[in-house]
Formats: structure tokens, sequence, C-alpha cells
């Protein structure tokens, strides 16, 4: 018996797997961007310049990135080949690209002026974040046409204004300009360049400071005008400063503080942020807007101040009606003789003529040589007055004293009511009742011409007999001194804080 092997079938030998390609997409991606970089650190393009460009056209970077890898996949087609894929390293790059990309889009997007104003950084300061501050002196001048006005815009930088001695207008330029290089600071400045125009009755000067877009760029201008010409002036950030003027002047301004001196004329002034200083104004001043401090003082016309103060108004010798509006007080005098301050706590003044009408909350108010009516209404403050000229009067208060100075010689007739609190009367002509929990005073003392009401909750009624000047009688914040026929002995209270929500700004 014969027996026959059987031989395997031979095997096949196993190809390896096709060599997979390195993709070049990613460091070709970062040449580029060091390339950018280097030539940013050689000053060779500017760093704002390549900022703009990244945040307009980083999606190109993603797209050079597909074509490349595209190709890569072509290529290991033909050959035969695996492509790469884009790995880790390429996903991590990827994501790093997009959301830089998109962060740099948004901040493109922002008004870096409007941000700089918000936040109230300095000229410098802010152009040193970008580069270099670069110094540019100018000068302009030309005839100023007769009966014309001016018209000054300037968005950054600091305006003056005073009397020339002649018929001409002189501008000195001062600028500031925040670049990355001697050459683009030349640009900015070439294209902020202020310019005078006339057209009929109006000479317009313009500082152009944003004519170079978001590159910071402040133009102080110093100008010299003929003194009969009125001045209108338009500034969002930087000092005003206009003196020696005989017509009106008219002031646009945030970011400022404003001086206006020795002007014959009419004074508005619009303004947020900063203070307002208006002294010896032959007219009337108009103040409006949100500020920290306004003082106005020797002013022949009346003075209007609507708006918000944060922290203190100083009110001085105002020949003609005063009037006051804000979301804490209301006031109005026909006059002030003396001087008015004013801050978030107190108010205090002296020489008033009145009508004075006077409404305010969480506010200590004293009032010293008032002549005339007097309406006053304070919540949660104490309220003294002190008459020297005697009209009708009604005081309203709760949560603080009222003490009401009256002439000694003088005839009025009394309706005094206080609830939880005491009255006490210095004229023995008046019937005081104090009760448990309230008390009253009524009665006529001479020819009963004026009439007072006073009305009070929460705290005490004090009536006293003023000086013979009106002024604040002697030892008037410790109480009447001794016993008063009548009354309760005195508590001796003088004007507290004022009490509960009491307000820090906006007076």
């Amino acid at each position: 018996m014969s027996s026959s092997a059987t031989n395997p079938p031979p095997v096949s030998p196993v190809s390896p797997p096709p060599r997979r390609r390195r993709s070049l997409a990613g460091p070709l991606v970062l040449i580029m961007l060091g390339l950018i970089f280097l030539l940013g650190n050689l000053h060779l393009l500017s760093w704002y310049r390549i900022s703009v460009w990244f945040a307009h056209y980083w999606p190109l970077l993603l797209i050079f990135w597909g074509v490349v890898k595209l190709i890569e996949h072509q290529m290991a087609q033909r050959d035969g080949s695996r492509a790469s894929g884009i790995g880790a390293g390429g996903v991590l790059l990827i994501i790093m690209i997009v959301v830089f990309g998109l962060v740099a889009s948004q901040i493109e997007r922002v008004n870096w002026s409007g941000l700089r104003d918000q936040i109230n950084v300095d000229d410098d300061d802010f152009s040193n974040i970008f580069g270099e501050t670069y110094n540019y002196n100018d000068q302009l001048q030309q005839s100023f046409p007769a009966d014309a006005s001016l018209k000054v815009i300037d968005n950054h930088g600091a305006v003056s204004v005073h009397a020339s001695d002649d018929n001409n207008i002189t501008v000195v330029v001062r600028k500031r300009v925040g670049a990355e290089s001697q050459g683009d600071a030349d640009r900015y400045n070439g294209e902020t360049k202020p310019t005078i125009t006339v057209i009929g009755g109006l000479v317009t000067l313009d500082a152009r400071v944003e004519a170079a877009g978001d590159h910071p760029v402040a133009t102080d201008l110093d100008i010299s005008l003929p003194a009969k010409a009125s001045v209108s002036i338009t500034s969002r950030r930087g000092d005003v400063n206009v003196e020696d003027r005989k017509n009106n002047i008219d002031v646009s301004a945030q970011h400022s503080d404003t001086t206006i001196e020795n002007v014959a004329g009419n004074v508005k002034i619009n303004q947020e942020r900063g203070s307002v200083k208006v002294e010896q104004v032959t007219g009337d001043v108009q103040v409006s807007g949100r500020m920290n401090d306004v003082s106005l003082a020797d002013i022949t016309g009346s003075a209007q101040l609507d708006g918000e103060f944060q922290e203190s108004v100083k009110l001085a010798r105002i020949s003609k009606t005063v009037t006051f509006k804000s979301s804490r007080t209301d006031m109005e005098f026909s006059r002030i003789g003396g001087t008015l301050d004013l801050d978030s706590d107190e108010l205090h003044a002296g020489e008033i003529t009145g009508p004075v009408h006077l409404t305010t909350r969480s506010k200590n108010i004293q009032l010293e040589g008032v002549s005339g009516d007097v309406r006053l209404q304070d919540d949660n403050g104490g309220v003294e007055v002190v008459m020297r000229t005697l009209g009708n009067v009604q005081i309203d208060n709760r949560n603080g004293d009222i003490q009401l100075s009256l002439p000694e010689k003088a005839g009025f007739r009394m309706d005094a009511r206080t609830r939880d609190g005491e009255i006490q009367s210095e004229f023995g002509e008046l019937k005081v009742n104090n009760d448990e929990h309230q008390a009253t005073a009524t009665g006529s003392v001479g020819n009963g011409t004026s009439h007072i009401v006073l009305n009070n909750e929460h705290d005490n009624i004090e009536i006293r007999k003023a000086p013979v000047n009106g002024g604040p009688k002697e030892g008037v914040s410790g109480g009447v001194s001794g016993g008063v026929p009548g009354a309760k002995q005195s508590k001796g209270k003088s004007l507290p804080a004022p009490k509960d929500n009491v307000e820090p700004s906006d007076n």
C-alpha cells in the first residue's frame, strides 16, 4: 500500500500597510504666524495693523489649512499612500485659532473711544497701551469776520478761549498722538490737522481728532479771538476754559472741568461728568446734565440748574431768580445775596430772598437771613430757618426737628403741630399745648399779618426770637436756654445727621 504526502498551499507574503504621509498644514500655519510676529517685533508691521488684520481675516488660516490637507489627500491617493489625519496637535491648533479669532473679532468691534471715556483713562495712558506718544505743535491764524460767531469742535483735548488784541483768530495747537512708530504718528498727525472754515457769519474750528480712526489723538486748542464774538464749544473729553468775553457762551462737554469767567452775556452749559465753575457773568446762567461739582458766583442775571450733582453745589451772590431741580431736591429763590452750599447731607444758605420754595429729603437744612415767603418740605433731616423779614411761612417735616427764628417785633399768626414730639416757644402770646402724642401752638403775635404753619412728625418744634440782624441766634444749636413758659424743657438738640436712607449722591 502506497501513501502520498499532501503539501500545504504556499502562503502569500503580507504586504505592509501604506506609509502615512506626515502633514505639513500645522507647520505651514505656524511658519506664517511666526513670520507675522517677527515682522511685528521688527516694527515692519504695526501691532495695531496686525491685530486688525487678524480680527478680520483669521478664517483664512482655516481655509489655508483645509487647502493644504486637500492637496495632501490628493497626493496620497496618487501615490497609493495614506493621507495623514488631523491629529491631537492639529485639533488643538484649530481650536486656538478659532477661539482667538472670535475674541479678536469681538474686540475689534469695541468702540475704544467710548470705552476710554467710560473708564476715564487719560489720553497719554491710552496711547501708551498701543505704542509711544508723539507731540506736535502747530498754529493757525486768519482774520475773523465782524459780527461772526465761533463754533469749536474738539472731541479729545482741552479748549481755552480768551480775547485777542486784534481782529484775527489765532489758534495754538498742541497735539499728542499715540502710534507704534514715528512714521505712523506723522501720518496720523497729517490726517488730523485742525481746520477753520467760514460760512456766512459762522466760523467753525474743527480739531478733527477722529480723522485717524481709533488711533488715539488728543489736540489742545488755545484760541484768541475778538471779545465781542459769541462762542459755542463741543468737547467730549478735555477741560474747557473761557474768559473775558462780551457775548454769549454755549458749552456742551463730557469728562471736563469747565471754567467760565468774566462774561458780559448769557452762559449755557450742558455737561456729563466733571466740574463746572462760572464767575462774574453779566447775564443768565444755565447748567444742566450730570456733574460732580458746580460753583456759580457773582451772577447779575438768573441761575438755572437742572440735572444730577454728585458731590457739591456752591452758589454765591446771584442777583435774580435761582432755580434748582434734581432727583432729590427742588428749590427756587428770588435771589441769593450770600452763599448756598449743597451736598448729599446738608443745605446751608444765607441772605436768601423769597419767595422760597424748597422740597428735598434726607438732608439737614439751615437757612439764615431769609426775607419773604417760605414754603419748605423735608424728610429725615433737621430744619433750621432764621427769618430776617417775615412773610408767609409753611414748613412740613418728618423725622427731624424744626427750629424757626422770627423777628421779635414781627406780627404773625401761628398754627404749629407735631406728632410724637414737643413744641417750645419764646413768644409768650402763643398758646402751647404738649400732649402725650401730639403738641400744638396757636395764637397771634402783633398785628398777625403773616401766617405761619409748621407741621412735624416724630420730632420737636422750636419757635424762637431772631436777633435784630436776622443771623443765627447765639447758642442756636444748643436749644433754648432756660425754661420757656408754657413749654417743657428743651432737649437742646443740634441738627443731627440725616436719618434712615441717606443717599450719597444726586443732590
